[in-house]
């Protein structure tokens, strides 16, 4: 059954809660593939891009570059989050973002926005874009991976599947919102399918490993636009537990930019 609730539902803040804390409660739409009440990094990447939208947000910027840091498992229920600007700048400022569960950090995101000037006379081919999503194959979820945050989103392959070791090539469209009954923006959209980049160029069996990503890092050369975001995604495995899974990123209107992940690896 697809869910119907959104990723997060906001809170009514605690009496000592301090200034700019948010309380949200992350719904089973949020639910991960790898355990039980934990969350995929989809919703939490995204609620993190939310509030550095919301941080004293200006026209003249715009987000160039995400990093999210998972500092442990991020739980199916009520959590706080908070952002606040780092290093102010009129052309370059860092923004953070923090959520909390109980009290202790669980993710933490830092960005870079930078001044928007008109570059489009120095502008340069970005590549390639691949098939958009109406060439795309709706796949069932394999067997081993559990529901909540996969099915909270349309998915349209183009090349490989979750059930298929190897690179992938995928669509991934937000079936319900973000926050309550709030459009998701399209960065929003564009952190909670990157996240699925370690799924999307899997080479390893669920059911006998697990290659978990310890970060999220983003970098766009220009706005994302639109619902469908493409993943171009591939993964590589070392031979001392780590790894790394890597893509380019697409709107419908060709590429964004790039994606990487860190990956511990240890067999089930």
């Amino acid at each position: 059954m697809t869910p119907t609730e959104p990723f997060f539902r906001l809170l009514t803040p605690a009496a000592d809660d301090p200034p700019g804390v948010q309380r949200v409660l992350a719904t089973d739409s949020t639910a991960g593939p790898w355990f039980p009440g934990a969350q995929h990094m989809g919703p939490p990447s995204a609620l993190l891009v939310r509030a550095l939208e919301h941080c004293e947000p200006r026209e003249e910027v715009l987000l160039s570059r995400l990093t999210v840091e998972v500092l442990g498992r991020v739980p199916v229920g009520e959590l706080t989050v908070s952002a606040r600007v780092e290093r102010p700048g009129r052309t370059i400022e860092l923004v953070s973002a923090e959520l909390a569960s109980d009290g202790r950090a669980v993710a933490r995101a830092a960005g870079w926005r930078l001044a928007v000037t008109d570059t489009s006379a120095a502008a340069t081919d970005p590549g390639p874009a691949i098939p958009g999503p109406d060439e795309g194959r709706v796949i069932p979820t394999p067997e081993g991976w559990l529901p909540g945050y996969l099915d909270a989103l349309e998915w349209r392959w183009i090349a490989g599947h979750l059930g298929e070791s190897g690179p992938g090539q995928t669509w991934g469209r937000l079936l319900v919102p973000v926050v309550d009954d709030e459009e998701p923006s399209p960065w929003q959209r564009l952190a909670s399918v990157a996240d699925s980049t370690n799924g999307a160029a899997s080479r390893l069996d669920l059911n006998d490993w697990l290659f978990v990503n310890t970060d999220l890092t983003l970098h766009v050369h220009r706005a994302p636009r639109g619902e469908w975001i493409g993943l171009d995604a591939d993964s590589v495995i070392g031979p001392e537990g780590l790894g790394t899974a890597f893509s380019v990123l697409h709107d419908e209107h060709g590429r964004v930019g790039r994606a990487a992940q860190a990956l511990t690896v240890r067999p089930r």
